[in-house]
């Protein structure tokens, strides 16, 4: 015989807590196993720091040697030029389309507006992005005689979308495709092995 109307509500009350009790233990209980799913919708710590400046340890980083890493998404170089590589900035200057970094598309920060574009004459720290349509730029950094490049090439970057080149602190020569220099990020030195890629002390 089904249940009346009025039998539910003749309900064994110690019944009724018990369905009750389990009813909201299993409310919890889903509520409990759905934290680690929303967790995993929460942006990534490299996510959150897509827009934040980055630190970087360059103690190991060799005369000659090149790093790359990422900031707001963009590979940012890192090189520790040698004595060399450095005498070659004046070499090549009356090459150049904009030597002294004054053109204004890419605002070259006012620590780096000198012939090594950089606060510190050995470290360059540059993006890696052509000013021309945004492909990354290949090394070319030994000197002499090489396919797409002068027979004179003292070394820098060729870009291989369209044969613009830069020197040594990404300076874009005459008469090539890229309008502008390579973009110099705001950085600043924490100390001798720490940079700070994204704020500077004006920031």
């Amino acid at each position: 015989m089904s249940d009346t109307l009025a039998d539910k509500s003749q309900m064994d009350p110690s019944k009724r807590t018990w369905l009750i009790a389990t009813g909201c233990a299993g409310t919890v209980g889903g509520v409990v196993a759905a934290i680690p799913f929303v967790r995993t919708f929460q942006p990534s710590e490299r996510a959150k720091a897509a827009g934040a400046a980055v630190e970087v340890d360059i103690s190991a980083l060799k005369p000659g040697e090149k790093v790359t890493i990422e900031w707001r998404g963009k590979p940012v170089w890192i090189m520790r030029r040698t004595p060399e590589q450095l005498a070659t900035l004046e070499k090549v200057e009356g090459q150049l389309a904009d030597p002294n970094s004054d053109r204004k598309a890419y605002p070259t920060p006012d620590y780096a507006k000198n012939r090594h574009r950089s606060i510190k004459p050995e470290l360059f720290v540059g993006v890696g992005i052509c000013s021309h349509l945004g492909c990354s730029p290949s090394d070319k950094l030994q000197p002499g005689a090489q396919p797409s490049l002068p027979d004179d090439w003292q070394g820098g970057f060729l870009c291989p979308c369209h044969g613009s080149t830069f020197d040594m602190a990404g300076r874009v020569f005459k008469n090539k495709p890229a309008p502008d220099n390579l973009e110099v990020p705001p950085h600043m030195y924490l100390s001798d092995s720490k940079l700070l890629i994204g704020e500077d002390k004006k920031a």
